[in-house]
């Protein structure tokens, strides 16, 4: 498996597939290429891009330096997209959206964006310090579902997930919620990041997704110039990939 050194010395694992121009996934919260959408993204999109996913820091492969810093994960994105030969596009998911937006501001050789539903919801202290305080007790699947339910995942569907084989995955990486927090900060992007960013950039939502995701994207696309605001019809959260596939190939080629 190959590794990229970030900036700080952490080796970030990562991974190719497919020919053509290059394209970077960026993962969300509770994300890393062994658990969740990248994979079959990249398959979906392999005739069209060559593909690069990577584990953000503390997830799968990639190490874990500490102490943490929003920083240190966009140094991470600069150094996959050097590995890619040093310009990409990027597409992200969910909180990945403020890593790839606040890269892009910096010039670092990304060529366009695509960012789905970034959680841009507001700052909310009382859920900050509910997680930090679940996680220094080591009660990592209450974790989970904390965050789950901030995204607006149902009671019930969070429940039945806890039930499922795949709710241990999650636990493994719970420490990381933090991170995802601290990426997400006040609830919207730094002063000055929207307007620095010059590329191709392009908001995406899904028709089916909550209200306030929907809202945020849209908000977060008015905000910076000439961006883009597209919505996928059915979609949540959890975007399908071969629903993302073919938008992505429209705005990204």
């Amino acid at each position: 498996m190959p590794t990229v050194m970030s900036a700080d010395g952490t080796p970030i694992g990562y991974e190719s597939t497919g020919s053509g121009p290059a394209l970077v996934l960026v993962d969300g919260a509770c994300c890393f290429r062994a658990a969740g959408p990248m994979r079959p993204l990249a398959a979906a999109l392999q005739h069209h891009f060559t593909v690069y996913c990577y584990d953000r820091r503390g997830r799968g492969e990639s190490g874990d330096t500490q102490p943490y810093a929003v920083r240190r994960e966009i140094e991470d994105l600069h150094a996959v997209v050097a590995a890619a030969g040093g310009a990409a596009s990027v597409c992200t998911m969910s909180s990945g959206g403020v890593i790839g937006l606040e890269a892009a501001a910096e010039g670092s050789g990304i060529a366009a964006l695509a960012v789905y539903e970034p959680p841009l919801l507001g700052a909310d202290p009382a859920y900050t310090e509910r997680l930090t305080g679940l996680l220094a007790e080591g009660r990592r699947g209450d974790a989970v579902a904390l965050f789950q339910s901030r995204v607006g995942m149902p009671p019930e569907a969070i429940a039945a997930f806890r039930a499922s084989p795949g709710f241990a995955v999650l636990e493994g990486i719970a420490p990381t919620l933090a991170y995802d927090d601290a990426v997400l900060g006040p609830g919207h992007l730094r002063p000055g990041v929207a307007a620095a960013i010059t590329v191709p950039v392009t908001l995406i939502a899904g028709g089916a997704s909550p209200e306030p995701l929907r809202e945020a994207a849209r908000s977060t696309a008015a905000a910076i110039p000439g961006a883009r605001f597209e919505v996928l019809d059915g979609q949540t959260h959890g975007v399908e990939p071969a629903a993302l596939a073919p938008l992505l190939v429209k705005l990204l080629s």
